[in-house]
């Protein structure tokens, strides 16, 4: 073949020659629509400060300590600021939802002023318009207006507008601004006309331009760069953020539908989890809640997966067990759930969904239980949700989970136990070595077939160490990754979901690396594990084909991975080729049992320095490059680079 492939293409320039059979005269497996999906979690300030586009932290001064977020810088607090004035918080009621306002107290109009410093600042566009909005009511006195400042770095105006405000009793106010500047860095300054006390509650400022232009909606870079991927399904809230560090302060998908100004304020579990990165201002206001994360999904076209609570708390932290025979209201909280999803307008929690606009079911068809617990706790509950849902909503898939490790006694045991429950999928985590990844592209070639399907719900590379600061999102780990996923696609019969994590990362607010999208307040970008991510999602098939080098897969020989698929769709042949060497290697595919069309093209994601990442200065530094391959007969030639992904996609006839 190789004198052959040198007549017909001239001679190679390549280390070494490698000859690929691929076979499509069969189909092994559908490619199942939800093979790629997305995993989002509000770490790293991916939610408040990320994907919801709100710029005021703790706008209902809900959080433990209610003025954070807050600043009067001419106002001392063992003061009686008889030249400025003085804010306190007020707690309108005890119980859940919003308790707290603040009474402004003005005594010099001239020399109060209440300042809000965002989420490390507050990204602000020249020309852009936002919409600044608060509750107000009179109190005392005569304080006549509000007027908010959008304010630079250096503290100059950069916008500026007067809302007059009347009456005793609370109403919403609303209006625009459009700043002349901008700022990667904005706060936003109140001052008050005349003196007295008012009032002020849910104060908020965000872009109209926003994903879909919904109003108080999500910031359209971050869900573009998510559109972008194509996703199979969307899980969500999480992740160790759907336990809680407490029960008490598990995620609760209840608490966050309905009005937004009613939905309870609860600290992030992720807030003080690691020394190295403290954020003890750290909150999730919910603004982001279980309909909007439907509502994205729909967007998308993905399948919407949430994970509940199975009456655990995480268990790296108090992993507080709910008594057995207080399990119910968990349970019910999953069966109300799929009423919202999915339940028509007469249900109690269907018609909740219509109320908030959306009459028509999501049409949920996957609800997981539990994180990534482990041991018999877990068990022993699981079987409780397993048979509930079963009998009420036997169409719906339940997605369990092996635990926190790929290996050893928690994974084998939940493996064994969940299988002979009868499991129908099998969440698995890894957060391992490159190497790791490397040398498990055969994980799966051993599954059971007839057993339960498998998500691959979190997986990444850590270039360091896991929970490392230090990981990075360089080209080895990506690299990795891709290889991995030829096995991961390779064995589409048992693996039937799949997804990095975690997902998004603010620069300046993050706790956990490495993360798959990195933002600031003005700017977002992909990782090269983003691009390959995309490349595997977007060039996914419709079924499995085998492709095999001497009869065998290819899993690592001369540092090659490969898998392939058919498109039915598109008419094409697509061929995932990993080059995990430092040298190039010609790649002569051979096909049998379909006729090529002609030539065909390559995209290829390459990079000969392994330590080479994106950043926001150089933000495709490692992102795909398109190229054209030649098919002669039932041949086409290609020379894979050292460290590249190569996704070849050929008509064929």
């Amino acid at each position: 073949m190789a004198v052959l492939a040198s007549a017909l293409f001239g001679s190679p320039t390549a280390f070494s020659q490698q000859e690929l059979m691929v076979d499509m005269s069969k189909t092994i497996a559908p490619i199942q629509p939800t093979m790629y999906g997305i995993f989002f979690e509000d770490i790293n300030f991916a939610a408040d400060g990320g994907l919801y586009a709100e710029l005021i932290k703790n706008r209902s001064f809900e959080f433990t300590i209610p003025m954070m977020g807050w600043s009067q810088p001419n106002s001392d607090r063992h003061s009686y600021n008889n030249e400025s004035g003085f804010a306190m918080p007020v707690k309108y009621f005890e119980g859940e939802g919003n308790l707290n306002f603040i009474r402004v107290q003005v005594k010099n109009a001239g020399g109060y002023e209440l300042h809000n410093e965002g989420f490390r600042g507050m990204g602000i566009k020249e020309g852009n318009t936002y919409r600044f909005t608060f509750d107000a009511k009179q109190m005392e006195g005569a304080i006549s207006a509000v007027n908010a400042f959008l304010l630079d770095e250096e503290g100059n105006t950069i916008a500026e507008v007067s809302v007059p405000v009347s009456g005793s009793e609370w109403k919403n106010y609303t209006v625009e601004i459009v700043p002349n500047k901008t700022v990667m860095k904005g706060s936003l300054k109140l001052t008050f006309d005349g003196t007295g006390e008012l009032g002020l509650d849910m104060v908020s400022l965000f872009p109209t331009d926003t994903w879909n232009g919904r109003e108080n909606g999500l910031r359209k870079d971050l869900v573009q760069l998510l559109n972008d991927l194509d996703p199979g399904f969307l899980r969500f809230p999480g992740g160790c953020i759907v336990e809680g560090r407490t029960l008490a302060r598990r995620y609760q998908w209840k608490k966050t539908v309905g009005p937004v100004e009613e939905r309870p304020s609860l600290v992030n579990r992720w807030n003080t989890e690691f020394d190295h990165r403290l954020t003890p201002d750290y909150y999730q206001s919910f603004g982001l809640g279980f309909f909007e994360y439907f509502q994205l999904s729909e967007d998308m076209g993905a399948e919407p997966l949430p994970i509940l609570s199975c009456g655990i708390a995480c268990q790296f932290n108090t992993g507080e067990l709910v008594p057995m025979d207080e399990l119910e209201p968990y349970v019910q909280d999953a069966l109300d759930l799929i009423e919202f999803a999915n339940g028509s307008t007469d249900t109690p929690w269907g018609k909740v969904r219509a109320d908030m606009g959306h009459p028509e079911p999501f049409n949920m068809k996957y609800i997981g239980v539990g994180n990534e617990q482990w041991g018999p706790e877990y068990i022993e509950r699981y079987k409780v949700f397993n048979q509930a849902i079963s009998e009420k909503y036997p169409d719906i898939i339940i997605v369990s989970g092996s635990g926190p490790f790929p290996d050893g006694d928690y994974f084998e045991y939940g493996m064994k136990e969940l299988k002979e429950i009868g499991a129908e999928i099998i969440d698995e985590h890894y957060y391992r070595s490159p190497e790791w990844f490397k040398e498990n592209a055969t994980r799966y070639d051993s599954y059971d077939r007839n057993g339960p399907k498998i998500f691959a719900g979190e997986y990444a590379a850590q270039s360091v160490a896991i929970a490392s600061p230090d990981n990075k999102n360089n080209w080895d780990t990506a690299l990795a990754e891709a290889a991995f996923m030829t096995g991961l696609e390779r064995n589409a019969e048992v693996v039937q979901l799949t997804s990095y994590a975690p997902l998004m990362a603010h620069a300046e607010g993050w706790q956990w690396t490495p993360d798959m999208i990195w933002f600031n307040n003005l700017e977002s970008y992909g990782t090269p594990n983003y691009y390959v991510q995309k490349l595997y999602s977007t060039n996914k098939g419709t079924d499995l084909i085998s492709v095999t080098q001497d009869g065998k897969n290819l899993v690592g020989q001369d540092e090659l991975y490969a898998s392939a698929t058919l498109d039915s769709k598109a008419g094409e042949v697509i061929v995932k080729v990993v080059n995990t060497s430092s040298d190039a290697q010609e790649v002569s595919l051979n096909f049998k049992g379909k006729k090529l069309k002609g030539k065909g093209k390559v995209l290829v994601l390459k990079e000969e320095n392994l330590s080479q990442e994106n950043s926001f200065e150089s933000q495709k530094e490692i992102s795909p490059v398109t190229e054209e391959i030649k098919v002669k007969g039932t041949t086409a030639m290609y020379e894979a680079s050292p460290y590249s992904l190569n996704v070849i996609r050929i008509p064929i006839k």
